[in-house]
Order: C-alpha cells, then sequence, then structure tokens
C-alpha cells in the first residue's frame, strides 16, 4: 500500500482504537500491523502527538502481573476529535470513490 496513504490515516486508526478501549502501545501497534503493514515504532510518535495535543492521557497499570504498563486514554477532546475526523474521513473516501467509479461525472 502506498506510505502516504497510510500516513494520512494512521493518526485517525489509533483514534478509533482508543476510542473503543484504552490500550497500552504494543497493543495499538500489534493490532495496525495484523491490519496495515506498519514499521515497527511507527505508533509510539503518533501517540506522543496526541498526547501533546492533549487528545490522549495515560496512566500505569500492573494488572498483567509482570510491570506496570503504561496505558492510553482519550479525553474529551480526544473523543471529539476522533469522531469529527471520522467524519471528514468518511466523506472523503465516499467522494473518492464516486469519482473512482465513475459517478460524479462533470
Amino acid at each position: 500500500m502506498n506510505s502516504q496513504y497510510k500516513k494520512g490515516v494512521l493518526e485517525l486508526c489509533v483514534l478509533s482504537l482508543l476510542y473503543r478501549q484504552d490500550c497500552y502501545g504494543y497493543d495499538v501497534s500489534e493490532y495496525l500491523s495484523k491490519h496495515i503493514e506498519i514499521a515497527d515504532g511507527t505508533v509510539y510518535p503518533i501517540l506522543r502527538k496526541l498526547k501533546s495535543d492533549g487528545f490522549v492521557t495515560t496512566y500505569l497499570s500492573e494488572e498483567s502481573g509482570g510491570p506496570p504498563r503504561k496505558y492510553y486514554s482519550l479525553t474529551k477532546t480526544g473523543k471529539e476529535e476522533y469522531l469529527k475526523q471520522k467524519v471528514e474521513w468518511l466523506a472523503f473516501t465516499q467522494a473518492i470513490g464516486h469519482l473512482l467509479e465513475g459517478e460524479d461525472q462533470a
């Protein structure tokens, strides 16, 4: 898949996963790599940016029985941003689909 396509949508994918449930970075990375070909370490800069933007907060959890893991959770602003980006993305992909299928002839 074209790497430019992925760059444009990976943040939305991370937001989508965190909208469903809190996750730690490795889980996000593993899930995405099963569905989209991404390089190791791709997700962590996105998570840092989302935290810096105020869309994500973090907390430590020791539930796994091992060392504490840093979990990521969407803030209220993050949830709003996800829903906004989701609507924009779906409208964009629908428009591109119509264009590619020739449904919007000029």
